[in-house]
């Protein structure tokens, strides 16, 4: 393979015309906005908070489909496979070193087959271009402000972008740092890659070759040299410009329909001649399959929580902490056929069965809400869902598989279970329960924006489980729409199976209890169906709801490049 530094890609021409957006409620965000961004330009969009500013952006960036309109990259529609695209938020995991970080995305972005030491030149290539070779050891989240802009950058020149996107990169960011960047913003630039940038500050604006202004409601009421947009609006300067928006209806827009259609042309011109040298086709990297992005996404994961200890010791130390409240709860001898106390077995299932139900929602709620930011842009990049989740399911589900054996193994060994030859049954129904309801958490997770909506999410994610599973109350006597409930519960299938296989029937019915035999009519078959069908249940819900998860994360990542 050759070295990755070896491709130099040429500059990427931007078309966009009459585009339009519109929000929920009927809000326009852009009016028929059409514009050139040629390669090497450093342009700047401006506007009021509102104007559309960042919709344009990921409009012309590919990240949002134009509502009305057209994005053209080198001639054909927008998102090229090789654009880059920097969020406003520094959405890089911030537990690694700054250096293994980038490994992790260069692995992910560079061409299928790039060598180890491809890989280790072009990182160093980027952190020297940006100035963070001194940094590289140094922990993402020990970055200072400025230096965490960069890195997020560090990103995107990873693959060697044709054009650069960034939303508010020197926002937060004092103004030295600011000016810092913008150069290296400009060096870029100087190199033939377009760069486009939304900014409030006018000191940004006045570093560019181009300023496009917006006026609310996302009309483009100027594109030109910086220079020449305060004496557009009648202002001293760029910052009083601001404040003559709000009559920017009176403003005539700079574009006209001739100088859009001549733009336009010569844009498509470059862009054909750059394809005709390309050999008539779009100069795109082949990003890792499926199951080498799974791999890498594995071993990152795995990374990032040995980095993280304190989530780390929850994740070990909570399964603990219940399983000693277990052995403070039960009572040893409850399955004793001797003396046998139907209603203490039965809920001593239940709980187990609840337990590992708990297990694996906790491991998956927090899962990906806490990362949503990063997976948007990665998804960008060109990386798969599917591979993103059998990543999350391969790291939790070997310690929630230990876990769930430690459980079993110490209630067996200290006769809170039967001492019956059913142990095999009995792991693999809670090793299913752990999975779905881990395949359930990563679903929620996935829904959500937020650690704290997770969080609220937990009680009501419990409390059915409890309350329609059929212990507390059997399911035959349940009202009917607790009955129709009761089906969606997936601890329902394992509190179930695991009721067949500690022999719940013989030993109601044969143990010389008088509450055996009620409690034996009262649940009617609830315990009579084989472990293999409530396992065939519980994979069946672990499949559903991992599809589930996908499908609301395509909804929400929005697009693959390319």
């Amino acid at each position: 393979m050759d070295d990755p530094r070896a491709a130099v890609r040429p500059g990427l021409p931007i078309e966009a015309d009459g585009l339009g957006q519109v929000a929920r409620g009927g809000r326009r965000l852009l009016d028929d906005v059409s514009l050139t961004v040629r390669p090497g330009e450093l342009v700047a969009i401006i506007g009021a908070s509102g104007a559309g500013k960042t919709t344009l952006l990921e409009t012309l960036a590919g990240v949002r489909r134009p509502g009305s309109g057209t994005v053209r990259h080198d001639g054909r529609p927008a998102p090229d496979a090789t654009v880059g695209y920097v969020p406003q938020d520094d959405i890089i995991h911030q537990e690694l070193p700054l250096a293994r970080t980038l490994r992790y995305a260069a692995r992910l972005r560079l061409p299928a087959g790039t060598s180890r030491a491809g890989v280790e030149d072009r990182v160093a290539e980027v952190l020297g271009v940006l100035g963070l070779t001194g940094r590289a050891d140094t922990r993402v989240g020990s970055l200072s402000g400025g230096e965490r802009k960069r890195a997020s950058i560090a990103v995107e020149l990873l693959a060697r972008p044709r054009a650069l996107f960034l939303d508010e990169p020197t926002s937060g960011l004092d103004p030295a740092t600011a000016a810092e960047l913008l150069t290296l913003l400009r060096g870029l630039a100087a190199d033939g890659v377009p760069v486009v940038l939304t900014t409030h500050n006018p000191a940004d604006v006045n570093r560019c070759d181009t300023v496009v202004v917006l006026a609310p409601g996302g009309r483009l009421v100027f594109a030109g040299p910086p220079a020449a947009a305060p004496g557009h609006f009648g202002a001293d300067d760029v910052a009083g410009v601001y404040g003559r928006l709000t009559d920017a209806p009176s403003w005539p827009s700079t574009v006209d329909a001739a100088t859009a259609a001549e733009d336009t042309g010569a844009a498509t011109a470059a862009a054909d001649a750059g394809t005709a040298a390309e050999g008539g086709r779009r100069v795109a990297p082949g990003t890792p399959g499926p199951l080498r992005q799974a791999a890498l996404l594995s071993l990152r994961n795995l990374d990032i929580l040995r980095a993280n200890r304190l989530t780390l010791a929850i994740l070990i130390g909570s399964p603990l902490v219940i399983l000693a409240m277990f052995l403070m709860l039960f009572r040893a001898g409850a399955f004793d056929p001797g003396r046998p106390d139907p209603a203490t077995t039965v809920m001593i299932l239940f709980w187990i069965a609840f337990g590992v139900f708990f297990f694996g929602l906790t491991y998956g709620l927090l899962q990906i809400c806490a990362e949503l930011p990063i997976l948007r842009r990665e998804v960008f990049a060109g990386l798969r869902l599917g591979p993103y989740l059998a990543a999350k399911v391969a790291l939790l589900l070997p310690p929630l598989a230990c876990v769930d054996l430690l459980l079993l193994a110490v209630l067996r060994g200290l006769d809170r279970l039967p001492a019956t030859g059913h142990f095999a049954e009995l792991y693999l129904t809670a090793l299913l329960a752990s999975a779905c309801a881990l395949a359930l958490g990563l679903l929620c997770s996935a829904s959500v924006s937020d650690v704290a909506q997770a969080s609220l999410l937990l009680p009501m994610l419990c409390f059915p489980q409890v309350l329609f599973v059929g212990a507390i109350l059997p399911v035959p006597v349940m009202a009917p729409v607790g009955r129709a409930l009761s089906y969606a519960m997936s601890n329902r299938w394992s509190f179930e199976a695991l009721g067949h296989s500690a022999g719940l029937e013989e030993l109601w019915r044969d143990g010389g209890s008088p509450l055996g035999p009620p409690l034996l009519a009262t649940y009617g078959d609830s315990f009579a169906r084989e472990p293999w069908q409530n396992w065939l249940i519980l994979g069946g819900m672990t499949l559903l709801f991992l599809a589930g998860a996908v499908l609301v994360l395509r909804l929400r990542c929005g697009r693959r490049r390319g």
